[in-house]
């Protein structure tokens, strides 16, 4: 899960560096937003199911499905405060981020570690 999770925070880092060329700093601000909104909840995500890896030895199937419930709830309410605290957001931008954030997980299971 860790995995996937560092290349939700490289994909956000390219979304930003692609926004900042195209938008400028309004729209490298925004893409972070959108990026980070997606890569916290999902940070945390994996780190629940680490501890309830260590502890129980395995997670059973209703602690993944709350876990996944809260990191959408996360998501949503997250873009929702990025969009209420940032008044300049660029709403392009913030798709961006957000998009290649949640994508770079399909990536995850051609990476071999």
């Amino acid at each position: 899960m860790l995995k996937a999770v560092l290349l939700q925070l490289g994909a956000t880092i390219l979304a930003v560096v692609i926004s900042a060329a195209l938008f400028g700093m309004r729209g490298a601000v925004s893409a972070a937003g959108g990026g980070l909104a997606c890569v916290l909840p999902s940070w945390m995500f994996a780190m629940r199911l680490a501890a309830i890896t260590r502890k129980a030895g395995t997670a059973s199937v209703a602690a993944f499905v709350a876990g996944e419930l809260f990191k959408v709830a996360s998501i949503v309410g997250l873009l929702v405060l990025v969009w209420a605290l940032y008044p300049a957001l660029h709403w392009g931008a913030m798709l961006i981020g957000l998009i290649l954030a949640l994508k770079a997980n399909l990536f995850a299971f051609l990476v071999k570690t």
